[in-house]
């Protein structure tokens, strides 16, 4: 009897020490699950995409430091124009970072003496610290630690696009101590991103272009948005380690038709030793589609995580208009500190994903088409070239500096709509702002004389309501000589009813002429016309024709009528242009046209004054144009501007370049009273002279090269002032003979 007793509770202890183990062991597979849980992004309705963005619970490691731009950088030598000193190359690059390099030694913010530098880019190769990787290079840490002006890091800019290594890829294993500089990193992730000091870089291939880029493939898709498949995916699948959990899974997905998920085991030297039993079947299903056909024919493309958070597809979906399905948690997307990409993707969760075909299905066509027309927008301002990422990346710093400086930055509506942060001054609030912002129009001397440079910009509040623009227009003369023609244009520019002000830029070793204001000729006479006159010989030395465009300081409006001095226009013709600007303020619109054309025997790009049906630019003599533009082209890259310098006959071909890479839209020709040819008297020398179109042309290669693709837009649209928005049936019925007048 006492054996049967001791049997028992020897067996109810050991019943009660195993139910103890495993309760202890759920408990803690609970406790972990919820600090994972944590970690991850919660499931979110589509309603919850489209009212807000799911930001992610950041908890960053111990290890990292905790950097901050108030902590961890210097604000001492950042001014109002902050630059970027880029170390000389010394040791190996590979040829992506040659390129990053190259961007930024050849664009505005570049400076060659470190001293006046605010942020310093460094010339070791820190894009792959991958080092089983054959771009990795070595011993960075001893080589950063040498730079002379290092100080741990502090006011550097470090790019990164591959960290960490087989088997486990840990992000953080960069193989150096950045320091206090600035990670721009591709594929970070929430736990490890410095909120507010580093910058998330997209996951871009070796052949990504340079400059220019391809353009975005579905601008012009019709109403209604969907495609001949719902969700695609062409990739990889990783039979083991990090990042097989996901992409193991997506043939559960696929339906051959409305559904593509197609993966493959073939990659990697021993991929035959480690396949599975799903390795055939996935394979011939692989074979089946053609990666870019299922790009330009799926309504969204399913962005799964690989190694490591980013992926290739991201860029590559923006690229064709395919609305990009995010399966990757915990993913800091690029650039998300100033873009909002609740209007350019969709949210998915890796633990859920049996319910991303139902996500899809519940998006409703017009969503899908605002989604579409977003990833074209997106991707041509900031994503087609290594040069729009790092200007991206560059920009976001200078507003940080600029908010801290004067608690001011540019708007999040001007990154997400066009022409972009990139196509937007960062001292402007918008692209058809009356005035930058922060900048007014100083009171008018009492001598017709500017101050001297530099000039100053003071201050406006921000609670300040900026003027009502685009209802007058500032002439902005170019004169190197009195003349007749002068005069005239001067009674014409007197005559216009839409005319504020006139600025005479005086380029000639003659005395300025002394007009302090014009008499009106029609209207009111009491109010004569304020004539500012500035002798660019001496406030603009060097600048060459360029000096036509330097005094903004003095332009009060948004319209900057461009003329010279000889121009021969009516006040009625001056007025039109106006009238017709003011439709079109992202545009040139004047009156001599030019054309541009490819040599086939040359293999350039050739330069064309004579007339014809179309044309491509509309020259300075004559045009209208928003001071923003202007602003844009003081701000160009030196090389572009050099070439200006050197020719001394190009700044209207540079703008005109430059307007139509902002706006991808033509000029606007007008038709006139006369056909418009250019005196004499003042062109004889050089527009009978064959150099002249020589360096011209030489320009427009130039120009062309500097972007990266051909930004000029030919036209044939003639804007004539007696059809403009004229009821033609009624004037036809009013004047019989209107066709025959000639």
């Amino acid at each position: 009897m006492q054996a049967k007793k001791r049997y028992c509770f020897l067996l109810i202890s050991c019943l009660f020490l195993i139910y103890c183990y495993f309760n202890g062991f759920n408990l803690l597979g609970e406790k972990k699950q919820r600090a994972r849980h944590d970690l991850l992004p919660s499931f979110a309705t589509l309603d919850e995409l489209t009212e807000s963005p799911s930001r992610q619970k950041r908890i960053p490691r111990a290890t990292t430091k905790s950097c901050r731009m108030q902590t961890c950088f210097d604000f001492s030598n950042c001014g109002n124009d902050p630059k970027v000193y880029v170390y000389p190359t010394d040791g190996p690059v590979s040829a992506t970072y040659r390129k990053v390099l190259s961007v930024v030694r050849e664009s505005r913010y570049a400076t060659h003496d470190p001293a006046e530098a605010c942020l310093f880019i460094p010339a070791v190769d820190t894009l792959d610290a991958d080092p089983l990787s054959p771009e990795h290079i070595p011993d960075v840490a001893s080589r950063l630690s040498r730079l002379p002006y290092w100080k741990n890091g502090r006011n550097h800019l470090i790019f990164n696009l591959y960290a960490g290594t087989w088997p486990d890829y840990a992000e953080g294993a960069l193989g150096f101590d950045p320091g206090d500089a600035i990670l721009a990193r591709a594929s970070a992730s929430e736990t490890i991103f410095r909120d507010g000091f580093d910058i998330s870089l997209p996951l871009f291939h070796k052949e990504h272009p340079e400059r220019g880029g391809v353009p975005p493939a579905a601008t012009g898709n019709p109403f209604p948005a969907p495609r001949k498949h719902l969700l695609a995916f062409k990739g990889k699948r990783y039979v083991h380690g990090i990042g097989s959990e996901t992409r193991n899974s997506l043939w559960h997905l696929h339906d051959g038709n409305n559904l593509i998920l197609v993966t493959t085991c073939r990659h990697g030297k021993s991929w035959k030793d480690l396949r599975d039993e799903r390795c055939d079947e996935d394979n011939r299903e692989y074979d089946k589609f053609d990666y870019e056909q299922l790009l330009a024919n799926s309504t969204f493309c399913l962005v799964a995580r690989g190694r490591r958070l980013g992926s290739y597809r991201f860029l590559e979906a923006l690229a064709a208009g395919c609305v990009p399905v995010l399966l990757s948690n915990g993913w800091r997307l690029p650039f998300d500190e100033r873009i909002d990409w609740r209007r350019a993707v969709i949210w998915a969760d890796e633990r859920l994903l049996l319910q991303v075909p139902e996500l899809v299905r519940s998006v409703p066509p017009e969503r899908i088409l605002a989604l579409r027309q977003q990833t074209q927008l997106l991707w041509e301002q900031y994503f087609s070239s290594i040069e729009k990422i790092v200007f991206t990346t560059i920009e976001i710093l200078l507003e940080r500096i600029m908010t801290h400086r004067s608690s001011r930055q540019r708007e999040a509506l001007i990154w997400n709509t066009f022409p972009g942060a990139l196509g937007t001054l960062a001292t402007y609030g918008d692209s058809r702002a009356h005035l930058p912002l922060g900048v007014t129009s100083p009171p008018a001397p009492a001598a017709p004389e500017p101050p001297p440079r530099p000039l100053p910009a003071p201050s406006v509040p921000l609670t300040a309501p900026p003027p009502t623009p685009g209802t007058t227009f500032t002439a902005l003369l170019y004169v190197q000589a009195t003349s007749p023609s002068l005069h005239k244009l001067l009674v014409s520019i007197a005559s216009s009813q839409y005319c504020e002000k006139v600025v005479l830029v005086w380029d000639s070793e003659r005395a300025a002429p002394s007009l302090t204001s014009l008499s009106r000729t029609a209207g009111d006479s009491r109010h004569p016309l304020p004539v500012v006159v500035i002798d660019a010989t001496t406030h603009y030395p060097g600048e060459g024709v360029s000096a036509r465009w330097q005094p903004l300081w003095a332009v009060p409006t948004a319209a900057v009528f461009s003329l010279d001095g000889d121009a021969p226009l009516l006040a009625e013709e001056l007025d039109f242009a106006f009238l017709v600007w003011q439709h079109f303020p992202e545009r040139i619109v004047g009156y001599p046209a030019r054309n541009h054309f490819w040599d086939e025997a040359k293999g350039s790009w050739g330069y064309s004054s004579r007339w014809g049906g179309s044309y491509s630019m509309v020259l300075a003599g004559a045009a209208v144009t928003h001071r923003s533009l202007l602003a844009q082209y003081a701000a160009l890259s030196p090389a572009v501007r050099l070439a200006v310098r050197r020719a001394g006959n190009c700044e209207d071909i540079l703008l005109n370049c430059l307007a139509s890479h902002l706006s991808r839209r033509p000029p606007i020709k007008l038709a006139q009273r006369r056909r418009y040819k250019s005196p004499h008297h003042r062109y004889r020398s050089s527009w009978s002279d064959p150099e002249h179109f020589v360096q011209r042309q030489s320009c427009l290669n130039t120009f062309a090269a500097s972007w990266g693709y051909m930004p000029l837009v030919r036209s044939v649209l003639r804007l004539d002032p007696i059809l403009f928005k004229d009821p033609v049936s009624t004037l036809r019925k009013k004047y019989r003979k209107m066709e025959l007048v000639t």
